[in-house]
């Protein structure tokens, strides 16, 4: 017997005197069963990026505080949360992130819930979680603040991403909620590599370099790979294109491993999962920048299946016309596909099929629309 579809709710971005954004999104949640949730006297957390300082394509806190008052119209207690960062940057240990989440607008006047980084002050602060049926990771690192949450709620900013094709709910579960020696865990089977011929020794990989792994002689950038973690930050920050990665299927095992990473986060609890495919950025929202849109916005999209949500949004945005002037518009296009034609070192089927195969939900959707 064929398996039902999951079902995945959808609302595009048009708006008219009757209703605005805020609104949709609300009337969105409503339908897609997130008030059927149990959040009495639950404390529940709401993943999401607060964007890195500089980048200005994270989701705007107007988004969290709409799914913020329907946990506490559920008699819920939410708060806001995300773990810190391996490289150097704003959101590097708990102060500085909370810092970076305020100026960035996600304060409690501006949301009505606190934040909450969920692996402490220094990212050391996590719980160790078995992973049944893992294949790569047998006990996941996860910030303890989420996994001492009843109910979690994933909140994310569907854009591309260098190392993963994607950045969809699993990266921002599975990758979001590692500690720092989680993110480590997962980033580390892909060491990347400087093409020397077409380095031209900027220094911009050195200084995004948390690890002291890069240096540069004569012009040109060298890796030190018994001390780099695999993050990918050079890779992003490259203006030539110099930085590669081997090709060896490590973004492959980057994808499985942030499945079961994901698995994690919720196995055993209550979760739901909301998309918004705006201001879809070429790279992720770690970068302290941000390169206009490859495709133009598309909409919201919210689900209890991360797997069906992530298939529904790539589809989606696959759909869409490429955005003249955007990375991907100079890309060749090779592959048919939005995500790996602007990273071909990347294939994000790769972590849904092993969430899929792993148990946290299924590609096969019905998309319904609100």
């Amino acid at each position: 017997m064929d398996r039902e579809k999951s079902k995945v709710y959808f609302s595009d971005m048009h708006t008219n005197a009757n209703i605005n954004l805020p609104q949709k999104l609300a009337r969105l949640c409503r339908r897609a069963g997130m008030m059927d949730m149990d959040f009495t006297n639950k404390f529940v957390a709401i993943k999401l990026h607060f964007g890195e300082l500089g980048n200005l394509a994270f989701l705007r806190p107007n988004y969290a505080k709409v799914v913020a008052d329907l946990v506490k119209e559920g008699g819920g207690k939410p708060f806001l949360t995300d773990c810190n960062t391996l490289y150097v940057g704003s959101r590097k240990n708990a102060l500085d992130h909370m810092d970076a989440a305020y100026l960035n607008g996600f304060s409690p006047l501006q949301t009505g819930c606190h934040v909450i980084i969920a692996d402490g002050l220094k990212g050391t602060d996590e719980a160790l979680v078995p992973v049944e049926g893992g294949e790569y990771v047998k006990e996941a690192k996860i910030g303890r603040a989420v996994m001492d949450a009843d109910v979690v709620i994933s909140l994310t900013h569907f854009k591309g991403h260098e190392s993963t094709g994607f950045g969809g709910a699993l990266k921002n579960l599975g990758m979001g909620c590692g500690s720092r020696a989680g993110k480590m865990e997962q980033h580390n089977s892909g060491k990347p590599h400087v093409v020397q011929e077409v380095c031209i020794g900027c220094g911009q990989c050195k200084k995004q370099c948390a690890h002291g792994a890069i240096t540069i002689e004569n012009r040109k950038s060298s890796i030190d790979h018994s001390k780099c973690v695999g993050c990918g930050r050079c890779i992003g920050v490259c203006p030539v294109d110099a930085v590669e990665t081997d090709f060896d299927e490590a973004n492959d095992i980057l994808n499985k491993k942030i499945a079961e990473y994901t698995k994690a986060v919720v196995d055993g609890r209550p979760c739901f999962h909301i998309a918004l495919a705006v201001d879809i950025s070429p790279n992720c929202d770690c970068h302290s920048e941000n390169d206009i849109p490859i495709v133009p916005n598309v909409g919201m999209f919210a689900s209890f299946d991360p797997v069906a949500l992530d298939q529904a949004c790539a589809d989606a945005v696959n759909r869409q016309p490429v955005v003249q002037g955007s990375q991907l518009s100079k890309m060749p296009h090779e592959h048919h596909d939005h995500f790996t034609d602007t990273h071909p070192d990347t294939n994000w089927e790769v972590c849904l099929e092993h969430g899929e195969k792993i148990g946290i939900g299924q590609r096969a959707y019905e998309l319904i629309t609100v």
